[in-house]
């Protein structure tokens, strides 16, 4: 068994990485169709309450059990609660990030093919027509789709391959940063676009009419996909994490950036869905639908601008997607490298195979495969469900049982206070929302899912 465990190299070098985590393509891809689909500015607002009252809480509950075992979600139960059986239900969440990582390969791989399209001008001078066919034609293809798949999920591999301080902290180090000023440039060219106040205002101005039960529970979901939480990736990261660094800070500071930037994403993208005619309740495809509607408007004034600005946003969209894809294999990498005799390397390839053909028939499920149907679903859709509204706030409500009322008080407190040293007048209020408002906010969304309110 290889017990032995890397470490990150500094508090930045954390909040960078779970930041990383947290940041993707739950933020730009997902955030704006699924807000679209449930009422823009009123789901929001349940989204943001849902992030810093549900969300936050359960991340601390993850991070607390992270550092306090160094090890993986199914060590973590197993050293924490020797003899019980809660070292299988810490195995659901190892299997869970690398079936969400699947289909979000196969996204990654849209934005690869996407890229590839920028580099070579296509959305410079094409005819409206042209564009919105691009979409539709790629994703139903049979070859194109599964190549990029590769090539995103071999991406993703490399750099777990590296390590956690040579591949993860080195990656977001680097991109992190230039995230949040490219998707800052988009959202603010978004806006100045001919008929775009009416997605600002779709943004700005809540209809409390459009949020159903199903709405809330989406928002819950979306917040619970977004911070990547339920499926060991805090967890693992928070192994990674010195004793002396801030289990509060780390939390506070992840959940404000990646609430801020799926904001930013909005702003970058509704505007423009608007600007194109596009109804915002377009589904998966939205992102890849309306942002060629702006480089090609862009084009038909400032060419070279227009291709510039295309290449940098689909790197962008590639760049937020591995940060969060290194994440989600982290998980099923750190499982089998501490509880087999493989090492990093052999525990990547394997943990890459496996994702890379459960993503086929993801990606086939737009093609070939789309006549099979789950639950009004296609098997992507119907994964990506089964995922973001039950499995991740299922593991969400069992790191919070963990904490809140496995754990004892004195372990959960020391570690979070970093022995009595750190963030102790909120400790009550922490402990107070693992404990009693995360898991029965978990229980209502099961509650309203399963009655389909």
């Amino acid at each position: 068994m290889n017990t032995q465990r890397e470490n990150f190299g500094s508090k930045l070098a954390v909040i960078l990485a779970m930041a990383g985590s947290a940041v993707g393509l739950g933020n730009i891809w997902r955030f704006p169709y699924i807000a679209g689909e449930n009422g823009g500015a009123a789901f929001i607002i349940v989204y943001a309450l849902a992030s810093f009252f549900l969300a936050l809480p359960i991340f601390y509950a993850e991070s607390i059990i992270g550092r306090r075992s160094r090890a993986n979600t199914f060590g973590a139960m197993k050293t924490l609660a020797p003899g019980t059986p809660w070292k299988w239900l810490g195995l659901i969440t190892v299997l869970t990030p690398l079936l969400i990582l699947s289909y979000y390969s196969v996204v990654g791989g849209w934005s690869i093919e996407y890229f590839f399209k920028a580099l070579a001008f296509d959305f410079t001078g094409a005819p409206p027509d042209k564009i919105s066919s691009f979409f539709g034609g790629f994703i139903s293809s049979t070859w194109e789709p599964l190549i990029m798949h590769t090539l995103f999920v071999g991406a993703t591999t490399v750099i777990v391959f590296m390590g956690v301080k040579n591949g993860i902290e080195r990656f977001s180090k680097i991109t992190m940063p230039a995230l949040f000023v490219l998707i800052v440039a988009i959202a603010i060219y978004g806006c100045t676009l001919p008929g775009a106040g009416k997605g600002v205002s779709y943004l700005l101005k809540p209809d409390f009419s459009k949020l159903s039960g199903s709405a809330v529970a989406s928002a819950i979901g979306q917040a619970f996909f977004s911070l990547s939480l339920g499926v060991g990736t805090i967890l693992v990261y928070a192994s990674y994490m010195r004793k002396e660094e801030s289990i509060f800070s780390a939390g506070a500071y992840t959940t404000i950036a990646d609430f801020l930037f799926a904001i930013i994403a909005g702003f970058a993208i509704m505007p423009a869905v608007f600007a194109a005619g596009i109804e915002p309740g377009a589904g998966p495809g939205l992102v890849f639908e309306t942002l060629p509607f702006i480089f090609n408007q862009m084009g038909a004034a400032v060419p070279w601008l227009s291709a510039t600005v295309a290449i940098l946003f689909f790197l962008t969209i590639l760049v937020a997607a591995l940060t969060s894809s290194i994440s989600l294999m982290e998980v099923g990498v750190s499982y089998l490298m501490e509880n087999t005799r493989l090492g990093r390397k052999m525990a990547t390839v394997l943990t890459g195979v496996f994702v890379w053909m459960i993503g086929i028939v993801c990606s086939l499920s737009f093609g070939p495969m789309s006549g099979i149907v789950i639950g009004g679903e296609n098997i992507f859709g119907a994964l990506d469900k089964l995922c973001s509204n039950w499995l991740m706030p299922f593991g969400g409500l069992l790191f919070t049982i963990f904490v809140g009322w496995k754990m004892s008080r004195a372990d959960v407190r020391d570690e979070f206070t970093n022995g009595g040293t750190r963030s102790r007048g909120l400790f009550k209020l922490v402990y107070f929302l693992i404990r009693y408002v995360a898991p029965v906010g978990i229980i209502v969304v099961f509650i309203t899912a399963i009655l389909g309110l």
